[in-house]
């Protein structure tokens, strides 16, 4: 049978090892039960804090008697670096799955590269299940055009397995020169199948903020990502579409997971003139509430706002802020569920853990982080399964009928066509 190997070496310095692949079944089986695993253990933590809250942390006793009964009763003796490093890596992915911790030469790399413009992928990302997954792949970037989306999952990057790889590495292995290539394998989670893909990275730009009259006199904004200058176009957009003679608004946010959590309270804004936007707060953050402005307010029309798993961050916010002051009606699906503020800590050795400080919560105080958006009128999605060649490449007129989907084409869209209805349009 066929194995993963670890990639132990790589990070305790021996260089990167090349990555077989086990049957994805049992492989996921292992994964899942090694995840859970370390919930129990982090489980154990908590219960023992509770216990004796008089001692500053009493859950250090039962992670150190568990690191001396693996060293000492194991079938053979681990290297006690690669457990520590998979058991911290394991503990930050059970508060956060955005989390990582870079050993202080993964850290100074990061801080060399973090501020470069440099070729990307359009990968967003998360840990799932000890690997890296897909939050959602940026709109025409060379991961959208070879078919990857939500859900998916990096089983090794450059031949590296991602078990255990700090999420802010992860995506500078995918950075480099526009041109040069990068190789992946996925598992595509709906199939259950490992694929080897193959991108180039290219210098990415944000795409526009579409829109176009249908019928009914019904406006539709398409956004497929947002920033402050994007955020200025959609204000345009709507203004424009008012001046045609639209009398109620679709907002299409579907697969948009790129912007700042902020950017989504400035687009909230455009349509609300009264009401909590939402909050930000952690423990060490104080509360900051965000109200709307009468006076930035752009449009007053009835308003339907379409998500799915891969509306995520500035997205979230608006959505949840529009939902909970009733000035819109959700449609779709659950969001993705990632709107916090990050922090990098650094450690005394020279490492550093980039953590969720404080998280952005809905006007009705849900952390979007924790629990997405749901809308209230929930439409599921059909997904379009690729299929490959020989080589492991992608057809182009499966990847070609996923991006026409991934592009929110309006002609018999489902989910359009609810937005619609409960806009009291007839279609």
């Amino acid at each position: 049978m066929q194995r993963v190997e670890c990639l132990i070496g790589w990070y305790n310095g021996f260089g990167p090892p090349r990555v077989e692949f086990m049957n994805s079944r049992f492989k996921y089986l292992v994964v899942t039960t090694s995840t859970c695993v370390m919930l129990l253990l982090v489980l154990g933590s908590v219960l023992g804090k509770s216990a004796s809250s008089d001692r500053p942390y009493p859950q250090l006793a039962v992670y150190t008697e568990v690191l001396h009964r693996i060293k000492s009763e194991y079938v053979e003796e681990p290297d006690m670096k690669s457990v520590t490093l998979g058991a911290l890596n394991g503990l930050l992915e059970s508060v956060d799955p955005f989390a990582s911790y870079l050993n202080a030469d993964q850290y100074k790399e990061y801080l060399k590269n973090k501020d470069l413009k440099r070729g990307d992928v359009g990968l967003i990302l998360s840990k799932k299940t000890g690997f890296v997954g897909v939050v959602d792949a940026q709109p025409n970037s060379p991961a959208a055009k070879a078919g990857l989306s939500t859900w998916d999952m990096i089983e090794s990057i450059k031949g590296i397995a991602t078990r255990d790889m700090p999420l802010a590495y992860a995506s500078l292995l995918l950075q480099g020169e526009p041109g040069s290539t990068v190789e992946l394998s996925v598992v595509r989670m709906r199939r259950g199948d490992s694929q080897t893909v193959k991108l180039t990275r290219a210098m990415l730009t944000l795409p526009p903020v579409d829109s176009k009259m249908l019928a009914g006199q019904v406006g539709y904004i398409n956004i497929d990502a947002l920033s402050p200058a994007l955020v200025k176009e959609v204000a345009a957009a709507v203004q424009k579409l008012q001046r045609d003679g639209a009398q109620k608004l679709i907002v299409d946010v579907r697969y948009c997971a790129v912007g700042a959590p902020e950017d989504g309270v400035a687009l909230a804004g455009l349509f609300l003139n009264k009401g909590m936007i939402g909050y930000v707060q952690g423990q060490t953050v104080r509360r900051q509430n965000f109200e709307a402005d009468p006076s930035k307010v752009i449009t007053t029309l009835p308003v339907a706002v379409l998500t799915n798993r891969g509306t995520a961050s500035a997205a979230e916010v608006m959505a949840a802020a529009l939902l909970d002051n009733h000035r819109a009606q959700v449609v779709g699906e659950r969001t993705y569920g990632d709107a916090a503020v990050r922090k990098a800590i650094t450690m005394d050795d020279g490492s550093a853990i980039i953590l969720s400080v404080a998280k952005y919560y809905s006007p009705n105080g849900k952390a979007i982080q924790d629990t997405g958006v749901v809308p209230g009128t929930p439409v599921a999605e059909a997904d379009v399964q690729l299929e490959y060649d020989d080589n492991g490449e992608p057809l182009p007129e499966t990847v070609e009928q996923q991006q026409q989907q991934q592009n929110k084409k309006t002609e018999d869209d489902p989910v359009v066509k609810k937005a619609l209805e409960v806009l009291g349009v007839k279609v």
